[in-house]
């Protein structure tokens, strides 16, 4: 439990220097723990499962074949998947995430009165936490992480279905002056990778408008509004 949750502090810190004050992980790295057996069993572990491609967007539409879902990018949105990704590698000194995805409401950098709504889309490899058996596990050492932060549980894990696809959410809100900070993630354990998406929004309303944009497979099942949120 120890090293996953070193995994997510050193991920966390790669995204919160783009996310600035909208966004919520940790702004602190922990070094990677090293060991000649560890490295090798997960050098192993890596090379057990396929790599997974980098997606592409097209007609306004993120569609990854590899693990099989599609995101419909919201008009006018700021890309920063490939900033994210260069920060990501360098802060996690590994081979093992792959930020998929990253667009904001407005650039980052830019300062407002409202929250920067963001979606990001964020791959690791399994054999990184050891233990992790389910999508749920990794809910565990993340929860706490962002309760650290400030951040109020709205829901605890629970299953979530986006078309016939099952995977694991949990809801968190913050306090931000006189503006509440809303995030949804979701997570799938997908070939040998977890498979995480954020949501950040000011309202109810907007997250649930960000995870209907969601499709797996190659037609788009929408999400009923609330539907599997347990009352």
């Amino acid at each position: 439990m120890g090293e996953m949750r070193a995994r997510l502090s050193r991920l966390a810190a790669a995204l919160s220097a783009f996310m600035l004050t909208t966004w919520l992980w940790a702004q602190t790295s922990k070094p990677p723990a090293s060991s000649s057996s560890k490295s090798s069993s997960k050098a192993v572990g890596r090379a057990s499962i396929a790599t997974p491609d980098a997606g592409a967007i097209a007609d306004g539409a993120y569609r990854n074949r590899f693990f099989g879902f599609s995101y419909k990018i919201p008009y006018g949105w700021v890309a920063r998947t490939k900033e994210m990704q260069e920060d990501a590698q360098d802060n996690s000194q590994s081979q093992s995430s792959l930020v998929l995805l990253a667009f904001f409401q407005r650039p980052p950098e830019a300062a407002g009165d409202t929250v920067n709504s963001a979606v990001v889309i964020v791959a690791e490899s399994i054999s990184s936490y050891p233990g992790l058996k389910t999508a749920t596990d990794y809910f565990g050492p993340m929860t706490e992480l962002i309760t650290s932060k400030g951040f109020k549980i709205l829901n605890e894990p629970y299953q979530f279905p986006v078309g016939t696809k099952q995977l694991v959410r949990g809801d968190f809100s913050k306090a931000l002056g006189t503006v509440t900070m809303r995030q949804a993630s979701l997570v799938a354990l997908e070939k040998g990778y977890v498979v995480s998406f954020t949501f950040i929004g000011g309202s109810e309303d907007e997250i649930e408008e960000l995870v209907e944009k969601l499709s797996f497979g190659m037609a788009k099942a929408p999400v009923t509004k609330n539907s599997a949120r347990p009352h």
